[in-house]
């Protein structure tokens, strides 16, 4: 019996300690199910989204030279049907390139059904070839493609294969897929790089920054600061600064280490030729911008939770939050969906950040969005250099008294 009790005391400690803490409650119990509502349900709300935009604007399927062995079928297709008075050489050379549009263009062969009548695949000759033009990068043109293709093939089988769709011919190097290779890049990377520099940044803040102050407090050195002949705004200052400092070169190191590694980590082909990154030197500057202004706001955040905790481990626990929050920010370009236009998008901390690293690295850079961003940092800063001088003019805070 003595030892069924001693069991119940340990637990009945365990469980205030637990439940008293209610940082620690919120971050260990109530966050983790949140966040997976949170992205879920945009997972979710994105997704119908795109729905509701494939319906509101239907793909076109411009036709040259419909056969009328399948003008039946292709008037069925549940896309908006074309077969004359377009520029094909337009299409091919402006339209498809828009990665917006929705449109595919399908050319068949003059006389089609004559010459797959009259084709003998004992002969020799090459078989009559239906050309699909498509945009891999947009999704209802690719959804068209797949939709077109799988039909004309089915087609093509039931009558032992007597046309080819898309045949490579060596001497024109002709190319259906008509995305810009950019754009590619650009959507992979814009949706990776945010969330790797946010890590990364959030990763060199906390190394420096509950040391700097909790790890002050937790020594009692802090106490010998705070009598020198300075202003409390000074140290404030000099902090963040010297803090964001540190935490900017251990992100800038990553980041150039990604940067350089990326050309060699994506090869073109089996060749092992380099792809080159088509980024330019202002796009570098205006991510620089970026990742200057979110550290200081990372470093500014980290440095007021640590000014409230007692010692370094309970700081680790006041910042989890705030570093689950990052990390759900930067998965964001993964969800889907274009950059937000309002300027209001532009005001959310870390969000903010995300938004516009993710419209640079995705060629969809948009000037004003990442001056706002770069504005609002600094605005964010400059309150938190506010709010840390109040806090060490606190004793209660300072001193727990």
């Amino acid at each position: 019996m003595r030892k069924r009790g001693n069991v119940w005391t340990i637990v009945r400690k365990e469980f205030a300690r637990f439940f008293g803490d209610r940082s620690l409650v919120f971050t260990t119990v109530i966050m983790p199910g949140l966040l997976i509502y949170i992205v879920y349900s945009l997972m979710g709300d994105n997704i119908g989204k795109s729905h509701h935009d494939d319906n509101e604007g239907p793909t076109t399927v411009y036709v040259d030279n419909l056969p009328e062995s399948l003008r039946g079928d292709f008037d069925s297709i549940p896309f908006q049907l074309v077969t004359k008075g377009f520029n094909a050489v337009a299409l091919i050379g402006d339209s498809l390139a828009d990665k917006e549009k929705s449109l595919i263009y399908v050319n068949f062969p003059p006389h089609f059904d004559s010459l797959i009548a009259a084709y003998d695949p004992m002969g020799g000759e090459a078989a009559p070839n239906v050309k699909i033009y498509h945009n891999s990068n947009s999704d209802n043109s690719e959804l068209a493609y797949q939709a077109v293709k799988t039909y004309l093939e089915e087609w093509e089988n039931s009558r032992n294969n007597m046309f080819d769709i898309n045949a490579e011919n060596p001497d024109t190097e002709e190319t259906f897929d008509m995305a810009d290779e950019n754009d590619s890049l650009g959507e992979i990377l814009g949706q990776l790089f945010p969330m790797l520099l946010m890590i990364l940044l959030f990763s060199g803040c906390m190394a420096v920054a509950p040391t700097s102050i909790a790890g002050e407090k937790e020594r009692g050195t802090i106490a010998t600061l705070l009598v020198t002949p300075m202003k409390r705004s000074e140290l404030a200052i000099g902090k963040i600064l010297s803090l964001s400092t540190f935490a900017m070169l251990s992100g800038l190191s990553s980041f150039l280490g990604i940067i350089f590694s990326l050309p060699r980590l994506l090869h073109a082909d089996e060749t092992g030729v380099d792809i080159a990154i088509p980024y330019g030197v202002g796009d570098y500057l205006l991510i620089l911008c970026v990742l200057i202004s979110t550290v200081l706001v990372l470093v500014s955040c980290i440095s007021i939770l640590s000014a409230l905790a007692k010692d370094v481990k309970s700081a680790g626990t006041l910042v989890l939050p705030l570093m689950l929050v990052v990390m759900f920010v930067g998965f964001t370009p993964m969800l889907g969906g274009d950059a937000p236009e309002g300027v209001t998008a532009y005001l959310v901390p870390f969000y903010n950040s995300v938004q516009s690293m993710a419209s640079i690295f995705s060629f969809e850079l948009k000037p004003a969005a990442v001056g706002i961003t770069v504005a609002a940092n600094l605005v964010y800063a400059a309150i938190s250099v506010w709010v840390l001088t109040r806090m060490f003019n606190s004793e209660r805070i300072m001193f727990g008294k």
